[in-house]
């Protein structure tokens, strides 16, 4: 999952409050919002420029799409390598830092297209940033999941004993944040208990080695990461994210409004291709699937670690090919107004995502 930040350290910042009212990454999203309105216009310019100097072979208006890699293989990937995105091709600009990163990316131009979790989805275009989620690309089900995890001799057994306490996790903002608020929130924590959590920004393949270095009380681990961890014992999930929503789509793929707009025939094979690298994914054997990322990490040559890969479960992914579900969205939406960081009718669904590049699609939103 791409939920992360810049780390100018291996703790990096403290977020004394769990409060989303007040809270630092709201704070920081206000700032955002400006910075956005700031930038969209050299964004726009740019990507005017690189398609200036696009070929239109089989009638798309660009024939590249840049964007920000990270660990693993992506779906867009696969979808190239699959063959399902020819003649538009991929162009890596860099390794990703964040999910909300990655979609800042994209507003600012620097980018094409670029994915996060959900509720980061909505807090960029609440802040008015002009983007659009057209496909889900990763989630939550019985094979892939993420867990709060604490050692085995600690004292913390429930929501109650995590006040005071210090919880690794890999961004504010995003993901895991939103779980770990909705888990002490069902717990009955008011909100003065739950500005006495603090949450530790720490990269992911960090998270482990505070924990059981007891620098914090509790790690947030996914995917391979919780896979090795649980390997070397010693720990154990106080509770997961699949636990508290079941199966679910928890992160999109967004354009810009002007992509769109400007590149519909290109907007629609990108969708497209992804979503049959999806689906593909969703009804491959387990093991054809690892043998396929494995294959492409080898042929890009980007010194990466291979091994990681045979530790795939599965998408996550809950509807077909991507398919976005209301709900995926309508969750996040009454969450962050529940809590105070939107106003009731603030989003509108029909204006953050679209099903209508889809080829799954069957009607609806």
């Amino acid at each position: 999952m791409l939920d992360g930040l810049d780390f100018p350290n291996a703790f990096g910042p403290l977020r004394p409050p769990l409060d989303g009212r007040h809270s630092t990454s709201e704070i920081a999203w206000r700032s955002l919002a400006a910075l956005l309105l700031a930038l969209v216009s050299i964004g726009c310019s740019r990507a005017s420029s690189a398609r200036a100097s696009d070929g239109e072979a089989g009638g798309y208006e660009t024939l590249e799409l840049r964007y920000e890699g990270g660990v693993g293989v992506s779906f867009p990937e696969l979808a190239e390598d699959l063959g399902f995105l020819a003649p538009v091709k991929l162009s890596f600009v860099g390794s990703s830092i964040s999910g909300p990163h990655n979609i800042q990316s994209v507003v600012t131009g620097d980018t094409d297209f670029g994915g996060a979790f959900n509720g980061a989805v909505i807090k960029l275009f609440a802040a008015k940033a002009p983007i659009k989620a057209v496909i889900g690309y990763y989630g939550v089900d019985q094979h892939t999941w993420s867990g709060f995890y604490v050692l085995d001799d600690s004292a913390i057994q429930g929501p109650r004993d995590l006040i005071g306490k210090k919880i690794a996790v890999n961004t504010l903002g995003a993901h895991s944040e939103f779980i770990l608020k909705e888990y002490l929130l069902r717990s009955g924590l008011s909100r003065e208990e739950l500005s006495q959590v603090t949450l530790v920004v720490i990269p992911p393949i960090n998270g482990e080695l505070a924990l059981r270095q007891r620098q914090v009380d509790v790690a947030t681990l996914g995917g391979i990461l919780r896979d090795k961890a649980l390997e070397r014992g010693g720990i154990h999930p106080l509770f997961t994210d699949h636990d508290l929503f079941g199966a679910f789509t928890a992160g999109s793929y967004v354009l810009t409004k002007e992509f769109i707009r400007d590149n519909p025939k290109t907007t629609r094979k990108f969708v497209e291709a992804v979503a049959r690298a999806i689906d593909w994914a969703q009804t491959t054997p387990r093991g054809e699937v690892v043998a396929r990322f494995e294959a492409i990490v080898a042929k890009r040559a980007r010194n990466e670690d291979a091994s990681a890969l045979k530790y795939w479960r599965s998408t996550g992914v809950a509807g077909k090919g991507g398919l976005i579900a209301e709900s995926e969205f309508q969750v996040w939406i009454d969450w962050l107004v529940r809590d105070g960081e939107l106003t009731q009718g603030q989003v509108q669904r029909s204006e953050l995502y679209t099903n209508e590049f889809n080829p799954f699609w069957k009607g609806g939103p």
